[in-house]
């Protein structure tokens, strides 16, 4: 039994809490997603989303945040298993694991168009 296996159910969350955290502090992308993640969230709210809009807003954005989470948590592993060596075959798991990122992130950015564009021009062209 591993020292996780046997761990009180409170103890999962302060391991997540630390691990967002870990993520947030250490990598610069993550924080960029947080920072447009917030900007989408306060248009929102500017423009009287409906709930239904709001709900695919968070849900976007915590795909994007969760596939970066993933990300850095396959490069941490691999860089810890192969002692920061270079390798052909963790540069190909890292570069897949980088384009699950980009996929998502093409994604909500679509998403993004398709929710916001209307809105924008219908206050600006009113």
């Amino acid at each position: 039994m591993t020292k996780y296996k046997g761990q009180k159910f409170s103890n999962t969350f302060k391991n997540a809490r630390k691990g967002m955290w870990l993520t947030i502090r250490s990598e610069r992308n993550i924080k960029v997603h947080f920072c447009a993640g917030i900007l989408a969230l306060l248009t929102a709210l500017l423009f009287d989303f409906s709930t239904s809009k709001l709900c695919i807003i968070i849900i976007v954005i915590a795909s994007v945040i969760s596939a970066e989470m993933f990300n850095s948590a396959i490069e941490f592993a691999l860089d810890s298993i192969y002692h920061n060596k270079y390798s052909r075959m963790v540069g190909m798991a890292k570069d897949i694991a980088a384009g699950a990122v980009m996929v998502v992130t093409i994604s909500s950015v679509i998403v993004g168009l398709i929710l916001f564009v209307p809105p924008i021009f219908k206050f600006i062209f009113g």
